[in-house]
This record gives C-alpha cells, sequence and structure tokens, in this order.
C-alpha cells in the first residue's frame, strides 16, 4: 500500500502528490512539472481526483511567490459547494421523487437559462450588503465586461450547465441533505478569458513552457486589475450559490406544505480560487484549481459524480498539503471519450436509484467517466476526516 504524499519525479519546484505517478495520465504529468517549472513557484501540491486541465491541471494546488497565473485558477472563478442538513429524514421522501426535482428545477434556471429578473435577496431572507457591494463596484472591473451587467444579474442563483448539479441526498443516519454545485456562471468564464488574454502578451511570458501558465507579477497594474477582478468573481460565485440555495430550500419546503423543514447552518466552500496565504513561514499566493482548504476544523465538501456517493468533511491542517483537499471524484475520463464509451444504457443503469435527467444530453457526466470517490476520500486520510458519507437520491443537471 502507498504511503502518501509522493513526491513527484523531475519537478523543479517541490511537488507532493496524494496519487501514484503511475495511475495518472502521462500528459497530467507533465502539465505539473510545467507548473513546477515556473521560476515564481514555491510549491505544488497535487491532490488524488488529478486530471488534465487548460494550462494548470485540475486537482492542483500552487504556492507562488509574488506572482500568480490566471489559468491556475481556471475560467469558472469562484466554482464551488453549498451543502446544508435538513431536518427531513428519508422516510418523509415521497416514493416519486420527481416532483421534488421539478419543483427545484422551476425554481432554479439550469444550462443557459437565467431568471426573468434578478432576485432580489431580500425577498428570500437573505443579507443583501454582498449583493449591494458586488454591483456597486461591478463599473470598476475590465472594460470587456462593461454591458455583461444585466446578464450577470439575471444569472444570479443559476445552475449552468457540465458537471454543476443540485442534489437532494440521504447521509448514513437517513437524515437529508441538499447539495450543490456551481461558479461564477458566464460573467466569471469572460473576466477569466480577458485577463489569461493580456498574461500571455506579457513580455515575462514569452519563453514559459506553456503559455497557457502565463503569469502576471507583482506591483504592476496587470496583476492589481487582475485581483480586483478575481476577488469580485469569488464573490459573485458565493453570492450565487447562497442565492441557489435559499431557492432550493424555499422549493423544498414547497414539497412538504403539511409539515416545518429546518435547516442546519451551510457549508460552504470554493475548490477554484486564490487566497493570501502563509506557506512555510513566507506570504504566497495560493491557488487551488479542483482542490478546497481543509485547514484544521474547515468544513469541506467533496462530491462525486451522480448516482456513486459524496462526503462531508473536516479539515486536518495538513501543512504538507497546504492545508488543502480533494474538491471531489475528477474526471477519469474527456467527455468526448465518455460519450464514445458509453451510451443511454450504460446512463441508466449506472443512475438506477437516482431521480435525474437519463438522456444523452449528460452522457459526459455519467459515473463511469469518473474515478472512484471512495479511493479518492481513502487516499487522503490525513487530510481531512469524514464527518458523513452521502448518497443522492435526486440530482439536477443542466
Amino acid at each position: 500500500m502507498i504511503e502518501y504524499p509522493v513526491p513527484l519525479s523531475g519537478a523543479r519546484a517541490p511537488t507532493l502528490m496524494w496519487a501514484a505517478e503511475h495511475e495518472v495520465e502521462p500528459a497530467v504529468l507533465d502539465q505539473l512539472r510545467n507548473i513546477a517549472a515556473l521560476p515564481w513557484v514555491h510549491g505544488v501540491r497535487v491532490m488524488p481526483d488529478v486530471h488534465l486541465g487548460k494550462g494548470a491541471t485540475v486537482g492542483s494546488v500552487i504556492a507562488m511567490r509574488q506572482a500568480v497565473s490566471p489559468a491556475a485558477v481556471g475560467v469558472d472563478i469562484g466554482c464551488g459547494m453549498e451543502g446544508v442538513k435538513t431536518s427531513l429524514r428519508a422516510e418523509d421522501l415521497p416514493a416519486d421523487l420527481g416532483g421534488i426535482r421539478a419543483s427545484i428545477e422551476r425554481a432554479v434556471p439550469v444550462g443557459f437559462r437565467a431568471h426573468e429578473e434578478a432576485v432580489d435577496p431580500a425577498r428570500l431572507g437573505l443579507d443583501t450588503s454582498e449583493w449591494k457591494d458586488l454591483w456597486k463596484r461591478y463599473g470598476e472591473l475590465h472594460a470587456g465586461v462593461s454591458s455583461l451587467e444585466g446578464k450577470a444579474g439575471k444569472q444570479l442563483g443559476t445552475l449552468g450547465g457540465g458537471n454543476h448539479f443540485i442534489e437532494v441526498c440521504l447521509d448514513e443516519d437517513d437524515s437529508v441533505w441538499i447539495m450543490l454545485h456551481s461558479g461564477s456562471r458566464h460573467i466569471g468564464k469572460q473576466l477569466a478569458e480577458q485577463h489569461i488574454a493580456e498574461a500571455r502578451e506579457l513580455p515575462h511570458n514569452r519563453d514559459l513552457p506553456d503559455r497557457d501558465l502565463a503569469v502576471f507579477v507583482a506591483d504592476t497594474p496587470q496583476m492589481t486589475a487582475y485581483r480586483h477582478d478575481l476577488f469580485w468573481a469569488q464573490e459573485y460565485a458565493r453570492v450565487n450559490r447562497r442565492i441557489m440555495l435559499a431557492l432550493t430550500t424555499r422549493a423544498l419546503r414547497g414539497c412538504f406544505a403539511d409539515r416545518e423543514v429546518d435547516f442546519h447552518e451551510p457549508i460552504s466552500c470554493h475548490h477554484n480560487y486564490v487566497a493570501e496565504e502563509t506557506i512555510d513561514g513566507q506570504p504566497m499566493l495560493v491557488t487551488r484549481k479542483g482542490a478546497i482548504r481543509a485547514g484544521k476544523g474547515d468544513m469541506g465538501l467533496i462530491p462525486g459524480s451522480m448516482g456513486t456517493g459524496s462526503y462531508v468533511v473536516r479539515g486536518l491542517g495538513s501543512t504538507e498539503s497546504f492545508q488543502s483537499a480533494a474538491h471531489g471524484a475528477g474526471r477519469r475520463m474527456s467527455r468526448n471519450r465518455a460519450k464514445k464509451t458509453f451510451d443511454s444504457q450504460d446512463l441508466l443503469r449506472q443512475t438506477s436509484g437516482v431521480e435525474c435527467r437519463k438522456d444523452d444530453g449528460v452522457l459526459d457526466e455519467i459515473p463511469g467517466a469518473y474515478k472512484d470517490i471512495d479511493s479518492v476520500v481513502e487516499a487522503q486520510a490525513g487530510l481531512v476526516e469524514v464527518v458523513a458519507k452521502l448518497r443522492q437520491v435526486v440530482c439536477v443537471k443542466g
């Protein structure tokens, strides 16, 4: 049995992995070595859900001195999880869960859809101060997104597509949970692409092994502008999930009009983001792309694919991992390969017992396209402790 972490061979900056090299695609290992070769990188940490990404690897944690790479965050800035335990129990759920799924889908636009009018958080009983602050600062964002303010407003409280989801789950004690996964929607993508394009043109990035790893360096106008927009988009993503969770809990309450439904304190965590942290006694910009913060006591959510289960975890504060842990199961095959490998009958079998879409439109999200979530969590036993294991009974996707 392998003892983690293991060092990545041939890496210039210290790179520790919670995965065995022989289990990781060669292209992924090369991508990690390219990251570790950047002169600003202090160290890289690699999570067990690691897989190929654009520029930077998904499942990587990068500590940089006086620099940051926009591609190491990705285009879905602030993407992350929100989860809450409810007072409902398995026996309270109806035999046919289609009504609950339909109620959630009516409340939260999915795919490319948006709200007809921007949601007022006050109507959901939410604190509006952060929401108001977002719009007060919108005019300070990159000029390339100036025309998107109306769209950004209507997309707050929406799910999107791809691997984003809203789920109703049961824990091992049969308590009902709500869990959702989404990010900064179109506005985050546009901000990221604007800044990535600008970083690629800077002189200090011309000789990089991969131009997609272009960085901004400290004390430059470009770094200042990117950090401003980055932190705005991370806050947008958090507010988006908060509104979405409020809409989902209201929809669930509507399905149980004959009883009171209570909700515990929500768990919220980014897994595509940048934070200012102290690493090995030095101030660093830490980028987590497909990784959550797992400082001592930090609560986190590590989802599996639709129908395979998910985990609620508590961080153990490992300094070896830069206080980080995996963000999910991680893909084991690309979307295109998944569509060629599986068919709708495979999807039906692999999502048996889950109320969800079972059509070709979500075939690339089939459980078989992802790594085994139990093995991913087991590999990081020194990084997090398991608080609860969840199994999906309803899964909403765009």
